[in-house]
């Protein structure tokens, strides 16, 4: 049994992003089907943890700077949220949250036909829709004791089961399916969107940090009272709540955030999360998995991404921002908002900026609808209660 500490989970991740990066010099489809290098390391290390596992050695890792990568990222998704920005395309936010929200209404119409289909509980279609694609690991935990006491033994488990499904199958198709679209297309970003942004660096990057380490620092005082008044949400969203309002304050004022900065932050922190998080995914629990579970979650995969590419995309705009915001939105409606962003960052590191796609998809993913699934969810299941039990 080995127990890696902080600093060597973290050395661990790093060599997992280097490894990454060269193994997509030399691997020309890695690039065509515009994998994030992130997922390709946290893979690999999580394939090689799984392999010693078989072999009989065990390895654990210690999580606490994953858990701060986190939070620091959704810092930084905060501090990105300009209300100049967000009042000027509020007509995409809208809509990728109407598309959100039909896509979770859809995972669980999916998920329940398939459990009745397949003899299984109805409610386990719930935890295999929005649940845990749509919601990801945390709603999975979230929501895992109420599934319990609705009577669906291990519903906790079997979330957190098909949530790995979902993160594995984001990162590995929501890059590819925006790159598709550029593509078939013949898709190309706009002049002013390759240039976006650059114009405000000014260079303050002793005010961006601060700023960066007082909404992380507030923002858990503020998601712990969050919790303690009973409502269930992801612990990253207070501290993206107080970077929004350091950021509207700055915006109102001096504008002193350095945006080169944060977007160095972001990625950094993304990155290191993403293959820490891969890495600490037991793959092994894919296999425990039953195999009519499966079946539903292989489906649900299909159903999305064809939703994504015959109405999300349509609804969006049908031009380059609307595919790379297609790659987002495909991204956290089967895993997390972080494959969303690693998705959308490959892709605008090959054709260049999407900043609609940029702001409207983290804002959706990473906040508005983990309020709004949380009625779709309870929802869903008080109709299957009500009707198929």
């Amino acid at each position: 049994m080995f127990q890696a500490n902080a600093g060597e989970t973290l050395a661990l991740a790093a060599g997992g992003l280097w490894f990454a990066g060269a193994v997509h010099e030399r691997v020309g489809f890695l690039n065509r089907w515009n994998i994030p290098r992130p997922v390709t390391g946290g893979l690999v290390l999580a394939a090689l943890v799984a392999a010693l596992r078989a072999a009989g050695f065990e390895c654990a890792f210690d999580t606490l700077l994953r858990e701060l990568f986190t939070l620091l990222f959704f810092t930084t998704i905060g501090l990105r949220a300009s209300v100049g920005l967000l009042r000027r395309d509020s007509g995409t936010v809208l809509i990728c949250l109407a598309l959100a929200l039909a896509g979770a209404e859809l995972q669980n119409a999916v998920g329940v036909i398939g459990a009745k289909l397949l003899g299984l509980n109805p409610l386990l279609g719930i935890i295999a829709g929005s649940t845990t694609l749509a919601g990801g690991p945390a709603t999975a935990l979230a929501f895992g004791k109420t599934f319990e006491e609705m009577g669906v033994a291990d519903a906790q488990t079997i979330g957190i089961a098909a949530a790995v499904f979902g993160i594995v199958a984001a990162g590995l198709l929501g890059g590819a399916i925006g790159g598709w679209l550029i593509r078939r297309h013949g898709l190309a970003a706009t002049p002013s969107a390759s240039v976006q942004g650059t114009e405000e660096q000014n260079g303050q990057w002793l005010f961006t940090c601060a700023a960066i380490v007082l909404a992380m620092g507030a923002g858990s005082l503020l998601s712990r009272g969050i919790a303690a008044a009973g409502v269930t949400l992801p612990g990253y969203i207070g501290s993206m709540l107080v970077a929004a309002i350091i950021r509207w304050r700055d915006d109102s004022n001096r504008r002193r955030l350095d945006e080169a900065l944060m977007d160095r932050a972001g990625t950094l922190s993304l990155g290191l999360f993403i293959v820490m998080a891969l890495l600490t995914l037991k793959l092994w629990v894919l296999a425990n998995l039953a195999l009519p579970l499966l079946a539903i979650l292989s489906a649900q995969v299909v159903v999305t991404t064809s939703f994504a590419v015959f109405v999300a995309y349509r609804w969006l705009g049908r031009d380059y921002e609307a595919a790379v915001a297609t790659a987002g939105w495909t991204g956290f409606m089967l895993g997390t908002t972080a494959n969303a962003v690693a998705c959308m960052d490959v892709l605008e590191a090959r054709h260049g900026q999407a900043p609609r796609a940029r702001l409207a998809i983290p804002v959706v993913g990473a906040f508005l609808i983990d309020f709004t699934n949380s009625f779709v969810i309870l929802s869903g299941a008080d109709f299957v209660r009500r009707f198929l039990l």
